[in-house]
């Protein structure tokens, strides 16, 4: 007589599940190998070509050949185009141009703080100041064994995207490390470029290092921006703080991609309630990395000293009433329109609370009349994609 058998169990479903982690593991481990090889390949196919074309008397027309005979030897793949062999040697020159100011590139980079893996599970994750550490021992034709497995880690489409946007290795570097730390996709990586990322992070005026503890203020002062770019946002020059409000939840998706990884949207016009008294905060958030609430007011006119002194007692609410004993210090972050930078750190010099203060800025929409002699987002999206594809 069979066995009664219960696939409905909870037991089976759990056992299924554990195995559908594992299969989707395997496969992102295959597919990051396998970019890798790729593009290990084209790294070394690369650097052959810059040498050949020093050293041998082939003639202009040596790329073209070069991609007919090996289009003709391997016609399943798409990677030897004309267009693709040009990227991959523009790639590998960028690098080796560029690698006698690594040296001083990475003396002038800090590595991240609690830096986290690759989102597929890759504990090979490059750090890049391991590859500091290797650059001075090392020919000028040659890259850090770390900063090659780095760019190698990334897709091809991302390393193009970079390097034609790019104007120094310590850019093109950082936003390497940037798209192995959060997973970007392209599209994500080209708004943080376009948006000069490399030149906001970690700039606002803030009073962390004398209200948080080193690491923790290292931490939070990496985490801000200065400025936001709320490019995705139509507002009026005539835009009130409810406005802005309004429009930043409305896409809270971009608005989460502009603050950054780690956050984690809570609410707007959060209650609080003092004594007898309700207050409210324009928006608030977790931060899994800070693992502290986040409060941001939102101000359209230039700083003021007493914008600093209402969220000092917005924070002081927030950690008597939401805080946990496992939540770090919560924090403050005071967006407007416009800051003086001295007038900012006198605000913040005797608060006891950590607050960060940033500019935000507005792309204004086009009129109607201008929008049909454009390309649409979809068509450019399109011409990139056919630039792109030769190379995948």
């Amino acid at each position: 007589m069979a066995e009664s058998s219960d696939l409905s169990s909870a037991a089976y479903a759990h056992w299924l599940s554990t195995i559908k982690r594992r299969v989707q593991q395997v496969q992102s481990q295959a597919a990051v190998s396998v970019n890798r090889e790729l593009l290990t390949f084209y790294w070394e196919l690369g650097c052959d070509i810059i040498e050949q074309q020093k050293n041998a008397t082939w003639g202009t027309g040596f790329l073209k050949q070069l991609s007919e005979d090996l289009s003709s030897a391997f016609p399943s793949l798409k990677g030897f185009s004309y267009r693709n062999i040009r990227s991959i040697k523009q790639w590998c020159q960028f690098y080796l141009d560029h690698s006698a100011n690594l040296a001083t590139s990475c003396s002038q980079t800090d590595p991240p703080a609690n830096k986290s893996t690759q989102p597929t599970g890759d504990e090979e994750s490059t750090n890049l100041a391991t590859a500091c550490g290797q650059i001075e021992q090392l020919a000028v034709a040659q890259l850090p064994e770390a900063v090659l497995e780095s760019i190698t880690s990334i897709p091809w489409g991302h390393n193009i995207a970079i390097i034609s946007k790019c104007s120094s290795i310590k850019k093109a570097l950082y936003y390497v490390d940037q798209t192995i730390t959060h997973g970007w996709s392209r599209s994500v990586l080209v708004h943080q470029i376009e948006s000069d990322l490399f030149a906001r992070e970690g700039t606002a005026t803030s009073n962390f290092a004398n209200t948080l503890p080193p690491a923790q203020s290292d931490l939070a002062q990496q985490t801000l921006k200065d400025p936001y770019i709320f490019d995705f946002l139509t507002l009026t020059k005539e835009h009130n703080e409810r406005d802005l409000e309004n429009q930043l939840t409305d896409h809270i998706s971009k608005f989460l991609i502009e603050l950054g990884a780690g956050f984690a949207y809570l609410g707007r016009q959060v209650p609080l309630q003092v004594s007898d008294r309700d207050f409210f905060l324009d928006l608030l958030f977790y931060h899994t990395r800070l693992h502290c609430y986040v409060v941001i007011e939102l101000k359209t006119g230039d700083f003021e000293p007493e914008f600093a002194g209402k969220l000092n007692f917005y924070l002081t609410a927030v950690d008597e009433t939401l805080r946990s004993e496992r939540d770090e210090p919560t924090i403050g972050i005071l967006l407007c329109k416009t800051k003086n930078k001295m007038i900012a750190e006198y605000a913040l010099s005797d608060i006891n609370k950590p607050i960060g203060v940033s500019e935000y800025e507005l792309t204004q929409s086009l009129p109607d009349s201008l929008k049909p002699s454009l390309p649409s987002i979809e068509e450019l999206e399109a011409e990139l994609q056919l630039d792109f594809d030769d190379g995948k």
